[in-house]
């Protein structure tokens, strides 16, 4: 009995299907900016189904191929891969069943959802290995998260023929998620630059990398401040939560050099769920 409850923790830390909430609250709003109201009982089952499905796949396919890196790290050594907590086998099987649920939800929504959704897994695939070719790589991790907002609005709208809807949402998603993303490399700055793996901040230095996150993070305020300025029409409640939303990423910039994993994690999580209700007050 203490064996199994041991390996389902196992599966639940290597899962962590806590981080379903960076994405779950974009995913949303995607569809929001088309639904434009409450969608279908069937349909926000559906997403949610498929967003669960894809990032416990996103998130076993990142930790299968960085586990000899994930060894090597004393940060991360700790990993159910790593430690041996869990084989590589099952490590698989985790991923073709989190793959099956993703695919057969996207094709319960729509054939197009279907014939789209090998995209966000071919991106968090390449990820991993942009790292260790090029310091663009945060943005590689932008562009793989963006697809929540557009994925939402494709299984609202099942068409690619009205992009512009949610344009500004998924130009946020990139520059917001690549600028924590540099936040949460500097803990690793010393082990990238002795194994030649290409963050900005082993490239550059912990201070000139946080100011490039700083800049990635004011250019995520404006595209959203033109998503507010122009589709969504500066309703006062959506201009008060767009304030909230700049002082959170305010904040997560002062805490950085002290506290990176809370202004990696829960900080982001927070901003997540406030650009939810940004989307949603103003329809």
């Amino acid at each position: 009995m203490e064996l199994n409850a041991g390996r389902f923790k196992a599966y639940a830390s290597f899962i962590k299907l806590e981080h379903t909430f960076f994405s779950l609250p974009l995913i949303y709003a995607g569809m929001l900016l088309h639904t434009r109201g409450w969608p279908t009982p069937r349909l926000a089952v559906l997403i949610l189904l498929a967003a669960a499905g894809g990032r416990v796949m996103a998130m076993g396919l990142n930790r299968i191929i960085d586990a000899e890196i994930d060894r090597r790290n004393p940060r991360t050594r700790g990993r159910e891969l790593p430690r041996r907590a869990m084989t590589m086998a099952e490590a698989w099987a985790i991923v073709a069943i989190a793959g099956l649920m993703y695919l057969a939800s996207a094709a319960a929504i729509a054939p197009v959802c279907l014939v789209w959704s090998p995209l966000p897994v071919a991106l968090f695939v390449v990820y991993p290995y942009l790292k260790r070719f090029t310091s663009l790589a945060h943005l590689g991790l932008g562009l793989a998260w963006s697809m929540a907002p557009l994925g939402g609005w494709l299984a609202a709208s099942q068409s690619l023929r009205a992009f512009h809807e949610v344009g500004w949402l998924w130009l946020f998603s990139v520059l917001w998620v690549a600028g924590f993303d540099v936040i949460y490399a500097t803990m690793d700055e010393a082990f990238d630059r002795e194994w030649g793996l290409r963050s900005l901040p082993a490239a550059l230095g912990r201070k000139k990398a946080l100011h490039i996150a700083v800049m990635l993070h004011s250019f995520a305020f404006l595209a959203l401040y033109l998503l507010w300025s122009g589709p969504l029409g500066r309703s006062q409640a959506s201009g008060l939560i767009l304030l909230a939303i700049t002082g959170l990423l305010v904040w997560q910039h002062v805490i950085a050099a002290r506290r990176p994993q809370f202004a990696f994690f829960e900080l982001n999580v927070a901003v997540g769920f406030l650009v939810l209700g940004f989307i949603a007050v103003s329809i």
